[in-house]
């Protein structure tokens, strides 16, 4: 293992290589070498022709940090990813059909990845069937000019697969927070531990280099072996990165309770506005049980875990992010992924195999749009997003939970004395009968027996095989004309539709 500077890295780089990077929305980036990087291209166009692969589309949209440092032309001709939201640049080269990308299930190529690694062909998995990924839709390709799918279709012993074959990496650029002079990699100071080493492996495997951003250099013997997450003889180099180009979050240089250095007490935490937000996240609380293990999605989900601990349920539950936290309160906004007082914090690609198996009693997820068929788009409005770990939660899960507005864009709400008003309507409906994607398949739902609900501000939903069936409406709304007139197909209305309880709408706590 060599100490380098991060303006030597671009020399270790051959143009058209695949580079693997890991982290999560910007918890576990290494900015500090791509902004090396991407000032080598600017100013000789080299490295250039990069493939790029990583689980989440690391960045802050508009701030040109993470991959979008890659986002340039002739910088890079192709990515396989799992999400890109953050990635606005990036995002806009595929939208714009500039370079192909394969779009992944983020567990499938948390999967794929580790595999790689131990020289198996690639992965075969249920996650994607029916959905925007199954090449009998859109093989999951991103544009036009993506040729290959991400993954094919197999039959085994009569059922149906999906196959995700390897491809190669030929460098990995991680990040820990220290090495020692053997190249031993801990992680103490993260916010989480994604999936480094299977990234190291897959590079390995494939006659690759794994460089690594640190922010301390330790002494020999140092390190405790069982905290070493990268050992020495995976790493090739090594960049030691100034505190402010290491942060554990995108908005955090350092915080003790996020790196499980100290406890938080949970009821000191500010409670969420009783706004819209909240609402829906009140009465998806509602369809939790003491013992329950769960996962909340980004977005509105996030705020379930603010209710949660509100409402004193946070001892009850078991809450888990994808990026490999169980238990504790996870963080929302730009610090999701972070997460206080866990029990247990492994892997993303551990985590991916314990949703995949059924692990999970109840995942609480977002939506942009809802067909008549009950299925949902979660992965592409306007520009393509990706999943993210939405598909692997959403097709293992005994139970899903969808929470969203039923209208969107300038919608206005207000919120009083224990009911909801409609200001202002929302100018798109996401209720609609053809959906820009399909990222979650009511029919495969309802063939496998899934529990799937949809709440929004105003009305409560179930699947059924007729498909929608309305269960519940709130306060202060009218059936007709803020309900069925803003849905874009026929709905059934339950003959025992009942109203949402007011305590969803009040301030106080709903004591539950």
């Amino acid at each position: 293992m060599k100490i380098i500077e991060a303006a030597q890295v671009p020399e270790l780089i051959k143009d058209g290589a695949n580079i693997g990077t890991t982290g999560f929305l910007f918890a576990m980036v290494c900015d500090h070498i791509f902004d090396a990087i991407e000032e080598s291209f600017l100013e000789t166009g080299h490295p250039r022709d990069i493939e790029l692969t990583s689980f989440s589309g690391l960045g802050l949209r508009k701030s040109g940090t993470g991959l979008d440092k890659f986002a340039h032309p002739g910088m890079i001709r192709g990515a396989r990813i799992g999400h890109m939201l953050w990635a606005e640049r990036l995002r806009g080269m595929i939208t714009n059909n500039e370079i192909y990308c394969n779009i992944y299930p983020l567990g499938c190529l948390t999967q794929l990845v580790r595999d790689m690694g131990a020289g198996k062909p690639g992965i075969i998995s249920k996650i994607g069937l029916g959905t925007f990924i199954d090449p009998r839709v859109e093989g999951g390709r991103a544009n036009s000019v993506t040729e290959t799918d991400t993954a094919r279709l197999m039959e085994i012993d009569g059922e149906e697969y999906l196959y995700y074959q390897k491809f190669p990496i030929d460098v990995a650029i991680l990040r820990g927070t220290s090495i020692d002079p053997r190249g031993n990699v801990t992680m103490e100071d993260e916010a989480m531990l994604m999936d480094a080493m299977s990234y190291a492996r897959a590079a390995k495997q494939n006659g690759g280099i794994v460089i690594v951003q640190v922010k301390r250099l330790a002494e020999e013997g140092e390190l405790d072996p069982r905290a070493v997450q990268i050992p020495g003889v995976m790493v090739d180099y090594a960049v030691v990165a100034p505190p402010e180009k290491h942060l554990q979050t995108a908005t955090t240089e350092y915080n003790a309770g996020w790196a499980q250095k100290e406890r938080v007490v949970i009821d000191e935490i500010e409670p969420a506005p009783l706004n819209v937000r909240k609402v829906l996240a009140r009465r998806a609380a509602m369809e939790l049980s003491k013992g329950d293990v769960i996962n909340l999605g980004a977005g509105i989900p996030e705020v379930v875990g603010a209710v949660a601990a509100e409402e004193g349920l946070a001892d009850d539950i078991t809450m888990t992010v994808e990026c490999g936290h169980v238990g504790g309160l996870p963080m929302s906004g730009l610090d999701f992924g972070a997460c206080y007082n866990p029990d247990y914090v492994t892997t993303a690609v551990s985590q991916a195999e314990w949703y995949d198996g059924g692990g999970l009693d109840v995942g609480i997820l977002g939506f942009a749009e809802v067909d008549g068929q009950g299925s949902v788009n979660a992965s592409k409005f306007g520009t393509v997003v990706g999943p993210g770990g939405f598909m692997d939660i959403a097709t293992g899960t005994k139970k899903i939970v969808y929470v969203g507005t039923l209208t969107a864009v300038d919608l206005k709400t207000e919120i009083e004395e224990g009911k909801i008003r409609i200001v202002q309507e929302g100018r798109k409906k996401k209720f609609v009968p053809e959906m820009e994607q399909i990222t979650f398949s009511g029919p495969q739902a309802v063939a496998g027996g899934q529990d799937v609900m949809y709440i929004t501000e105003r009305a409560v939903f179930r699947l059924t095989e007729e498909g929608l069936l309305m269960t519940e409406i709130a306060p202060g709304i009218d059936l007709k004309t803020e309900v069925l007139d803003q849905i874009g197909f026929d709905v059934i209305v339950s003959p025992d539709l009942k109203e949402m309880d007011p305590v969803i709408f009040r301030e106080e706590k709903m004591g539950i």
